[in-house]
C-alpha cells in the first residue's frame, strides 16, 4: 500500500461489549486474499478503546479530531508509526464521535442533576468521566462531585496524573468511600461471592478482624495526600454496622491524616444521609489545596512506572518482561516518553495480585506489556495477569437469570 504498512506491526484491537476470553488473541485473515493478509490480533472490551479514552479527555471537538488522527495503529516497514490521519480516517471518525462529545443530563431521584459521559474503566483505562462533563458542571454548580472508578491506587491516581494534566482542574478535596464490610475482608475476612449470603463475621461486630483490615484504608489515604489535597472518608454504613465499628474507622482515618470520616445513609435516606459528609467535604475544601503530580513528564518511562509502584502501591520495585523492556525502548525512540503513564492493573488489590489483601508489602511489580494510546496522551503498562478483555468465571451469574410464567425477569438481582 502507499504507507507500506508492515502488517506484523499492527497493535490496533478490535473491541466487542462482550466479556469473551475467546477472543484475546485471534488469526485474522485466514480468507481469499482480498479478506487481508493472516496475522495474529485480538479484541479488546469496548470501555479499554483507547476511542473510549480520547472521548474522555477531549476539551473540544478539535481537540478531539487531533486526538482521533493521533492514534497509532502500526508502523511501517521502515519502523515510521502510521496514524489515523495517515490513513484518511480522522476526519470520518469525529463526525462519527462528535456528537458523543456531548455529556447526557440524567437526574437523581432528588432532582439533581447528573451528568453521565464516557465509560473507561479504572483497571484497564484511566477511569474517569468526561472533561468535558466536569467544565459544563464547573460552569452550572458551585460543588461539583466527579468519581473516579475504584480505590486511591488506580482511579485517584489517573484522575490526577492524567485527566488532570489534560484538564487543567485542581480538585480541591478527595472523597473516599469505604465500608465496614470491605475492610473486614481486607482483614482476612471469608470471601464474598455474588448471590450467595454473607458471612456472619460482616454481619456482627468483629473488632479484629476490621482492625487487621484498616491498613487499606489507611494507605488509601496515604495515597491521596501525596498528591497534596485534603481527604474526608465517605463511610457507607450498613445496619448492622456498630457504633464501635464506625468510630474504629475515623479514628485510623483521622490517624492517617484525613480531615475527617463521616457515617453516610444515602444509600437509604437520600441527601439527608449525606448532610454531615456534604458538611464534611464543604470544609475540607475551603482549606488550602498543595496539590502537585507524582511525577513530572520529562521522567523516562521506567522512571514513571517505578514511582507509581512504590509510592503508590508499595512495592520495592519493578520486573520488566522482554516484550515490555522492548517496548519501552521502542517508545523512547519514537519520543513518546514524555507522555504519562496510565497503568492496567487489578482493582482488587493494591498490588498486581488480586488475592493480596489489605496493604501488602515486600513484592516487586512484573510489567507483563506496554502499550502506547497515543492519541488519547497516555502509555498503558500491563501489570501482571491483567488483561483488557476480561472474561467470564466458571459459573456465570446470567446462568441466574430466567423469565417466569407470567414474562417477569428474575435473577437480575
Amino acid at each position: 500500500s502507499r504507507l507500506d504498512i508492515d502488517p506484523y506491526s499492527i497493535t490496533w484491537n478490535r473491541v466487542v461489549d462482550v466479556n469473551d476470553r475467546a477472543l484475546r488473541n485471534i488469526i485474522v485473515g485466514l480468507g481469499p486474499k482480498q479478506d487481508g493478509r493472516p496475522r495474529q490480533s485480538g479484541f479488546d472490551i469496548a470501555v479499554a478503546s483507547e476511542v473510549m479514552a480520547i472521548l474522555a479527555l477531549a476539551t473540544s471537538v478539535s481537540d478531539l479530531r487531533e486526538r482521533l488522527g493521533r492514534i497509532v495503529v502500526g508502523t511501517s516497514k521502515s519502523g515510521k508509526p502510521v496514524t489515523a490521519d495517515d490513513l484518511g480516517v480522522a476526519g470520518a471518525m469525529t463526525v462519527l464521535m462528535k456528537d458523543a462529545l456531548m455529556p447526557n443530563l440524567m437526574q437523581t431521584l432528588e432532582g439533581q442533576a447528573a451528568f453521565v459521559h464516557a465509560g473507561p474503566f479504572a483497571n484497564i483505562a484511566h477511569g474517569n468521566s468526561s472533561i468535558v462533563a466536569d467544565q459544563i458542571a464547573l460552569k452550572l454548580a458551585d460543588y461539583v462531585v466527579t468519581e473516579s472508578g475504584f480505590g486511591a491506587d488506580i482511579g485517584m491516581e489517573k484522575f490526577f496524573d492524567v485527566k488532570c494534566r489534560y484538564s487543567g482542574l485542581i480538585p480541591n478535596c478527595v472523597v473516599l468511600v469505604a465500608t465496614v464490610r470491605a475492610l473486614k475482608m481486607h482483614g482476612g475476612g471469608p470471601r464474598v461471592v455474588s448471590g450467595r449470603p454473607l458471612h456472619k463475621a460482616y454481619r456482627e461486630e468483629n473488632l479484629d478482624l476490621l482492625r487487621k483490615g484498616l491498613p487499606n484504608l489507611q494507605a488509601n489515604i496515604r495515597i491521596a495526600k501525596a498528591f497534596g489535597v485534603p481527604v474526608v472518608v465517605a463511610v457507607n454504613a450498613f445496619s448492622d454496622d456498630t457504633a464501635a465499628e464506625l468510630e474504629l474507622v475515623r479514628e485510623a482515618s483521622v490517624a492517617a491524616g484525613a480531615e475527617d470520616a463521616v457515617k453516610t445513609t444515602h444509600w437509604a435516606d437520600g441527601g439527608e444521609g449525606a448532610v454531615d459528609l456534604a458538611r464534611a467535604v464543604v470544609a475540607a475544601a475551603e482549606k488550602p489545596s498543595e496539590f502537585s503530580f507524582l511525577y513530572p513528564l520529562d521522567l523516562s518511562i521506567k522512571d514513571k512506572i517505578e514511582t507509581i509502584a512504590t509510592k503508590v502501591y508499595g512495592a520495592d520495585g519493578v520486573d520488566y518482561s522482554a516484550e515490555a523492556e522492548k517496548r519501552v525502548a521502542t517508545f523512547t525512540k519514537l519520543g513518546y516518553d514524555s507522555l504519562p503513564i496510565c497503568m492496567a492493573k487489578t482493582h482488587l488489590s493494591l498490588t498486581h495480585d488480586p488475592s493480596l489483601k489489605g496493604a501488602p508489602k515486600g513484592f516487586r511489580l512484573p510489567i507483563r506489556d506496554v502499550r502506547a494510546s497515543v492519541g488519547a496522551g497516555f502509555l498503558y503498562p500491563l501489570c501482571g495477569e491483567m488483561r483488557t478483555m476480561p472474561g467470564l468465571p466458571s459459573r456465570p451469574v446470567f446462568m441466574d437469570v430466567d423469565v417466569d410464567a407470567e414474562g417477569r425477569i428474575i435473577g437480575l438481582m
